[in-house]
């Protein structure tokens, strides 16, 4: 039996949606197993590469949300809290070097993996100083984007004390003072202004005076992975790091050379 509508020759009127902003942002359904215990953000323009991304987190499993552009990104990241972003460079509207620095600016230090098709060492080295964590290069494969993102996870769960055990807040050697709760660190009663990565390296050694580290171990605690080849990442790091806290880098007081083997934090009892 027809209804009236149609018994009348009317049709119900069809509702058009909404056009979608360009650039809004876009977040998924949640997702809803009792297992999620991470949410990342995703910000890149592309649809594939970002779906792609999204389908494979959402199987560690963890909640994530996609923005594709700059400003739609850092507008989620500020108002959300995440344990880990992923971050394309070219972006439409702001870049992702742009979206890092408005980060750390603003006193937020989730971590953060750069991807990248550039894959030459000063824009690297740029987006780490920024304040970036971690970066990949495009292509990558799947299982090494899962392993960096997981790596930042770990991070992320030490940093915020969920896998820590109770440690002092505020360390010091001499007159070099870090304060962890708020991620500063002062030399001489002076500001000292580390990324990301640098204050973590700092924070790994001044937390274990004494103890040494292999490069390799250095990249499984402070960037969550350890591979050939990175050892270089290591030394970059703490050449940086030695040129903001040290007062003679050449002949450093805190980060110590331990020939042939790594690098060690001074012992407050070495003479």
């Amino acid at each position: 039996m027809l209804d009236s509508k149609r018994a009348h020759g009317l049709s119900t009127p069809k509702v058009r949606p909404e056009p979608t902003p360009p650039f809004a942002l876009r977040l998924p359904p949640r997702n809803t197993r009792a297992d999620v215990t991470h949410r990342v953000l995703v910000v890149e323009d592309d649809p594939d590469i970002a779906h792609l991304v999204e389908l494979h987190l959402r199987d560690l499993p963890c909640e994530v949300d996609v923005a594709h552009d700059g400003a739609s990104g850092l507008d989620a990241a500020v108002v959300r809290s995440y344990d880990a972003i992923v971050l394309d460079i070219v972006l439409p509207r702001l870049d992702g070097l742009a979206v890092c620095r408005a980060l750390r600016q603003q006193h937020i230090y989730t971590p953060v993996l750069m991807l990248t098709a550039r894959s030459t060492e000063l824009d690297r080295v740029v987006g780490l100083e920024l304040g970036a964590d971690d970066y990949l290069i495009k292509p990558f494969s799947v299982p090494e984007l899962l392993a960096r993102v997981k790596a930042l996870f770990r991070r992320a769960d030490a940093y915020s004390g969920r896998d820590a055990p109770l440690r002092e807040t505020v360390l010091k050697l001499d007159e070099l003072e870090i304060d962890v709760d708020r991620r500063a660190v002062s030399l001489a009663g002076s500001l000292v202004t580390l990324t990301a990565k640098e204050f973590d390296l700092l924070l790994c050694f001044a937390s274990h005076p004494g103890r040494v580290y292999t490069r390799a171990q250095l990249l499984d605690v402070v960037w969550g992975y350890s591979h050939d080849g990175y050892g270089h990442t290591v030394n970059s790091h703490i050449n940086r790091l030695r040129a903001k806290i040290e007062s003679d880098p050449g002949k450093p007081r805190f980060v110590l050379t331990v020939w042939g083997v790594g690098y060690k934090f001074r012992d407050p009892s070495d003479v």
